[in-house]
């Protein structure tokens, strides 16, 4: 049975994240992507502060929808 987990590849060495369902030392086989994906930029709170704007009536009822209430 083959069991698949996930890991970190940096400066040489693969580290597993989680726990591998082994117990002792076992040979395995590691494959990587064709393509690597780019590292995700870290994301930088309230970067789109000043360019979301919603209207004073927002909440009020819409009007195609006041046969229903």
């Amino acid at each position: 049975m083959l069991t698949t987990i996930k890991g970190i590849y940096e400066n040489g060495k693969v580290t597993p994240i989680g726990t591998p369902p082994v117990q002792s030392r076992t040979e395995v086989t590691v494959t990587f992507p064709e393509k690597v994906a780019s590292p995700l930029k870290k994301r930088q709170a309230g970067a789109l502060k000043g360019r979301i704007h919603m209207s004073d009536d927002f909440n009020e009822p819409l009007d195609d929808l006041k046969e229903y209430m």
